[in-house]
């Protein structure tokens, strides 16, 4: 599908609410509502797809297209399950894939990412999202698209992806940066974690950068040079190998868009995040 990209569309990381009506009738085009909350936001992103999506958008549910034989939430899908859900939602080779949610960018860039991770590259977090398309007063409606099964070839991309035993290491060695995207107050353990049973700090060595200062006021991303910007300033060099961390490995997905947004191409993120880590009363946190 060939495309005219403006100052900041790129169809392999992040793409306008322009570009994408310019392209919405475009037959090789998937669109994707990738939304997912915590549990104290109490929405139900189900509820909210079927009562208005952007038109022609599938659902992609976070917690059930994921390795369900982890006792983690929503880690990354085993090949064939991605394989079996993309096909079932006629998504397949050839497509440029769009996905959005309903914060704006928060659980979308996870559903870049992991196309990323099974070597599908044609695929963009909608900048802004859902609240930016309705406020623009752009069209939407209720009904589920029509789909047909599409081939779809994967090839599940290994270095993108870091478990509990490689960030173990990276944090000993030094040689990966270890970059968490929780809130300051998580970060420290001054704050209790919304997931049950889990420690409060954070892996030694990390750094702290919360998503929400990747983004502008409104919700989009903000400029690349911006992003260095706020990047450096949280102590992180771009010219060193960085692993991404968050609570659930949904956040840590934003820094990894914005990684890729600035040209840096070593980043791998930590799928189990603090949702392991926390977990295991034998693995070193520190606070503060």
């Amino acid at each position: 599908m060939t495309t005219q990209p403006g100052p900041t569309d790129d169809p392999r990381t992040l793409v306008s609410t322009d570009w994408l009506q310019a392209h919405l009738a475009d037959p090789d085009l998937r669109v994707i509502d990738a939304s997912w909350y915590l549990p104290d936001m109490g929405r139900n992103p189900r509820a909210e797809y079927d009562a208005a999506h952007i038109p022609g958008a599938r659902f992609f549910d976070i917690d059930e297209i994921a390795d369900q034989r982890s006792a983690l939430p929503h880690m990354a899908p085993p090949v064939e399950k991605f394989i079996s859900r993309m096909r079932a939602m006629g998504i397949g080779d050839g497509h440029q894939v769009v996905v959005y949610d309903g914060m704006g960018v928060f659980s979308a860039p996870r559903v870049w990412w992991t196309f990323r991770l099974m070597g599908k590259t044609d695929v963009a977090v909608l900048d802004g999202g859902l609240p930016k398309w309705l406020a623009e007063g752009r069209p939407v409606e209720d009904m589920p698209p029509v789909m047909r099964d599409r081939h779809i070839t994967v090839q599940r991309q290994a270095h993108l992806v870091r478990d509990v035993a490689q960030v173990a290491a990276a944090s000993k060695l030094g040689d990966w940066q270890i970059v968490d995207t929780r809130p300051l107050d998580r970060f420290r353990g001054t704050a209790e974690e919304p997931r049950p049973g889990l420690r409060a700090g954070h892996i030694p060595g990390a750094r702290n950068l919360p998503f929400l200062h990747l983004l502008n006021d409104d919700g989009t991303m903000k400029a690349p040079d911006a992003l260095c910007t706020v990047i450096e300033g949280a102590g992180v060099a771009l010219d060193k190998p960085i692993i991404t961390s968050c609570g659930s490995g949904v956040s840590a997905a934003i820094l990894s868009l914005a990684l890729e947004r600035v040209g840096h191409r070593r980043h791998a993120l930590y799928d189990g995040s603090w949702a392991e880590w926390g977990m295991y009363p034998d693995l070193p946190i520190e606070k503060g």
